[in-house]
C-alpha cells in the first residue's frame, strides 16, 4: 500500500523539482540554438525534460487533490 505524501512534503518536491526544471529548460534552449552542434543529445535532453516536468504536473495533481480533501 502506497503511503500518503503530506502537502508540505509535496509542496518541497514541487519547488525542488522547479528549481531543477528550469535549469533543464534553458539548457534544451541552449542546445537548440547551437543545432546542428550536439544533435547527437537532443532526444536524451529533451527526453529528461520532458520527464521532469510530468512529474510536476503530476505532483501539482496529487496536491490539488489532497487540498481538496481536506
Amino acid at each position: 500500500m502506497p503511503t500518503t505524501t503530506s502537502v508540505e512534503e509535496l509542496k518541497t518536491q514541487i519547488k525542488r523539482l522547479n528549481s531543477k526544471a528550469g535549469q533543464m529548460k534553458m539548457d534544451l534552449h541552449d542546445l537548440a540554438e547551437g543545432l546542428p552542434t550536439d544533435y547527437e543529445t537532443l532526444i536524451e535532453v529533451a527526453t529528461s525534460t520532458y520527464e521532469i516536468f510530468r512529474e510536476i504536473h503530476d505532483l501539482k495533481q496529487q496536491l490539488k487533490q489532497q487540498e481538496q480533501a481536506k
